[in-house]
């Protein structure tokens, strides 16, 4: 792709709409030391300037690798931006001590949820929007936590494939040590996007765009991705539609109206 410099214009001025039509003083980014987070806060910087952004570093103990607290310190440094590390074991531990074990499911869904909260408290505290962090092919299946990392003000690279944010991340010379990682929303240790998801970003993305442009799964099968590798994305995305739109109200007014 060769509009690289077209398509940061669009976002960053998308950036400083969004700001602005709210009245807000800036953004709150959560920063993990992942590519998404890097090329939003980076972003954000260039869109509102660096005192007009505040990073959150949220990361759970003997979860979270070391390296991925230092590239997210690094890189906030770097951009000059304020930033806070914020552990969120001691969070966690109160709903899993009153409410018990859980399935593995759920306490992996709490973090998110305890980040978004997290974010929002800064957010209201300050006057801030949260940037959200999502790619395209997130939100697209929805590979992400309900009132979780789902829950933000706006998406800056909810536009962009995961494949193409690692070419946006190159563009906006995003350190190396950074773009190479595995892609993971570290919610156990050891977890990976691609190995839960049971595919690779590649080909997913391959099979998403087809989607996106109205191919019938036939046709998606001569891209040289298989017959259950199709299914599978095609039902990820139907059945995580729901997260995808506000949460659907009964219509009345047709009986009220009427008596």
């Amino acid at each position: 792709m060769s509009n690289w410099n077209a398509i940061v214009d669009r976002i960053t001025s998308f950036i400083g709409e969004c700001v602005r039509n709210a009245g807000a003083d800036g953004v709150v980014v959560g920063v993990s030391g992942g590519v998404d987070s890097a090329c939003v806060v980076k972003l954000c910087t260039m869109a509102l300037g660096n005192k007009s952004v505040l990073a959150l570093v949220m990361p759970e103990k003997g979860v979270t690798p070391e390296e991925d607290v230092e590239d997210a310190v690094n890189l906030c440094k770097e951009l000059g931006v304020e930033y806070k590390v914020i552990e969120i074991n001691p969070f966690i531990y109160p709903f899993i001590s009153i409410l018990g074990s859980k399935p593995e499911i759920a306490v992996a869904n709490l973090k998110p949820r305890i980040r978004m909260m997290l974010l929002y408290f800064h957010a209201n505290s300050r006057n801030l929007l949260v940037a959200g962090t999502g790619n395209k092919s997130e939100l697209m299946v929805g590979y992400f936590t309900k009132y979780g990392d789902g829950g933000v003000d706006f998406f800056p690279i909810g536009d962009l494939y995961k494949t193409e944010v690692f070419q946006l991340a190159r563009f906006l010379n995003i350190p190396e040590s950074i773009i190479s990682k595995k892609p993971s929303a570290r919610l156990w240790k050891g977890q990976t996007d691609e190995a839960e998801m049971g595919i690779s970003y590649e080909k997913l993305d391959a099979i998403l765009k087809a989607i996106d442009k109205g191919l019938k799964p036939e046709e998606i099968l001569a891209m040289g991705v298989s017959e259950s590798e199709v299914k599978a994305v095609i039902q990820m995305v139907e059945r995580s539609k729901h997260k995808r739109e506000m949460p659907p109200v009964v219509e009345l007014r047709d009986i009220i109206q009427n008596n």
